[in-house]
């Protein structure tokens, strides 16, 4: 008597199943080449001088806040010309975001989240637009352009006067309203 062709055909597949799945276990217990190839042979590592050009984060305290400085007035011009077309004439009219107003309305069931309202630290208002704006032109403005608009929305948001000059040693010691609105992290894995 023989056996079914369907038998068979099972028998052969469990085997070339077994010796495959043999093979593919022997493949990753081999050890590693001597010099592997690393990457994926395009571009270069970077220069220091390419490294500092992305070294630019500013922390809470104000380090990393570059020499220069902004006022009030100088912030309403660079504003008008590079920041209004998308939050407004006054950061009010939008379409993009909302930067002034909402003091107050955080524990509201409407919150309005904006730099008066919510950021806890000035300096980080610098990083982020130093960094990231305006959106069509990112690290485009100067460093004096930067703490310029800073000043200017500080001010629209009653945080600085006028007569305001932002410099990095102003700009550090600027109090927001929100800087004790967060609560830290209370799980033990996470670093204070």
């Amino acid at each position: 008597r023989g056996t079914s062709p369907m038998f068979r055909f099972n028998v052969v597949a469990a085997v070339l199943v077994i010796t495959l799945g043999m093979g593919w276990q022997k493949g990753l217990a081999t050890a590693p080449e001597a010099h592997p190839i690393m990457g994926y042979g395009f571009g270069h590592a970077p220069s220091d001088r390419e490294l500092q050009g992305w070294d630019i984060d500013v922390r809470p305290t104000g380090a990393g806040l570059p020499a220069g400085q902004g006022t009030v007035s100088q912030g309403a011009t660079v504003f008008a010309g590079k920041c209004a077309s998308c939050h407004g004439a006054t950061g009010r009219e939008g379409p993009m975001d909302r930067l002034v107003g909402g003091q107050g309305t955080l524990a509201s069931r409407q919150p309005v989240k904006t730099i008066g309202s919510y950021w806890p630290y000035a300096t980080t208002l610098y990083d982020y637009i130093r960094r990231a704006m305006p959106f069509n032109a990112p690290q485009s403005l100067t460093n004096d352009e930067v703490y310029a608009v800073v000043a200017w929305l500080l001010y629209q948001n009653d945080i600085i006067s006028t007569e305001a000059v932002l410099d990095a040693e102003t700009l550090s010691a600027v109090h927001m309203p929100n800087r004790n609105g967060f609560m830290p992290d209370p799980r033990p894995d996470v670093s204070r």
